[in-house]
């Protein structure tokens, strides 16, 4: 994730093998926003997600080109095959095209530091996982 007063990176990423999402859910008002997804990079900050655009539930979502209404919402996930539970910012969204979306997730304060380093260092880089 960016440092919003400098522009540069708070924590190094590393790219992961596919970890599924099972749900995004709005902490603010507890709306499903996806059903599903994939963690695609991780740091000691935050987590990218990969959403494609039939796992969004809300039809507003689905039918607009920009998911810029979910920046600095609360949200929490469920990473199933780790039997984990993470909540954080919406911290940056980008379109990619007919692939759907990345929804950068900012985590850093509601974990503790070592807690996220051990996390992002557990997560499998790709090729790790046949």
């Amino acid at each position: 994730m960016a440092n919003t007063r400098t522009g540069k990176r708070v924590a190094p990423r590393k790219q992961t093998t596919p970890i599924h999402v099972s749900s995004l859910t709005s902490l603010d008002d507890f709306t499903k926003i996806a059903r599903q997804a994939d963690v695609v990079e991780a740091s000691s900050s935050g987590l990218l997600l990969h959403v494609t655009r039939e796992a969004l539930i809300p039809s507003a979502l689905r039918k607009n080109l920009t998911l810029d209404c979910l920046l600095g919402d609360r949200v929490f996930m469920r990473l199933e095959d780790m039997n984990l539970e993470i909540s954080g910012i919406v911290a940056r969204t980008q379109l990619m095209g007919k692939a759907g979306f990345l929804i950068a997730i900012d985590y850093s304060e509601d974990a503790p530091e070592y807690w996220r380093e051990c996390l992002t260092e557990l997560l499998p880089k790709p090729g790790e996982i046949d």
